[in-house]
C-alpha cells in the first residue's frame, strides 16, 4: 500500500491503495465516483475510458501508480451541470438505449471533438472504433457527435 495523490474531477485526493491497482477501482471503489463502468477488463470495450491529462485511457488497464500527480477527468467532472456539447447532443439524440457504454463512449467523443472539431463519419468512425455499444447505437452515437460538433463551432464564434 502507498499514498497515491490524485486530482480527479479538479479535486486533490490521497488515497491509500496498492500502486498496481487499476485507476478504475480507484476511482469508483475508493474515491467513489460511480459514473465509470467496468466492461472488460482488458481495455477492448471502452466503458472505462477516462481522461488523463487530456488523453482517453482505458482505467480498467491504467495502474493508479500512472496517474499519481496527472489530471484525471471521469464522466462526473466533464462538465459541472451536463453541458458539455456532447452530453447535451446526447441527451437531444437520446443515443444511449442500456446506456452502460455511453460515460466511456462520451468521454472518448469529447476528445475527438477537441482535437477534431469537425470529424467526418469516417474521422467519427475511426476514433470511436474502441467502445462497444452492445445495443448497437453506433447511428445515433454518429449523429450525436456531428450535432455536438456543429453547438461547439457555435459556442467558439460568440467567445
Amino acid at each position: 500500500m502507498a499514498i497515491i495523490k490524485l486530482t480527479i474531477n479538479g479535486k486533490e485526493q490521497s488515497i491509500d491503495v496498492d500502486p498496481q491497482m487499476p485507476l478504475l477501482w480507484a476511482i469508483r471503489d475508493v474515491v467513489g465516483l460511480k459514473g465509470t463502468k467496468y466492461g472488460c477488463g482488458v481495455a477492448q470495450c471502452g466503458a472505462c475510458t477516462v481522461h488523463l491529462n487530456g488523453d482517453a485511457v482505458r482505467s480498467c488497464v491504467t495502474k493508479v501508480s500512472r496517474a499519481a500527480g496527472q489530471k484525471v477527468v471521469t464522466i462526473e467532472g466533464l462538465s459541472q451541470n451536463n453541458d458539455h456539447p456532447i452530453q447535451q447532443a446526447w441527451q437531444q439524440i437520446d443515443v444511449p438505449q442500456c446506456g452502460y457504454c455511453h460515460s466511456g463512449q462520451i468521454m472518448s467523443a469529447a476528445v475527438l471533438l477537441r482535437e477534431n472539431p469537425n470529424p467526418t463519419d469516417q474521422d467519427i468512425d475511426a476514433a470511436m472504433a474502441g467502445n462497444i455499444c452492445r445495443c448497437g447505437t453506433y447511428p445515433r452515437i454518429r449523429k450525436a457527435i456531428h450535432l455536438a460538433a456543429g453547438a461547439e463551432q457555435k459556442v467558439g464564434k460568440n467567445e
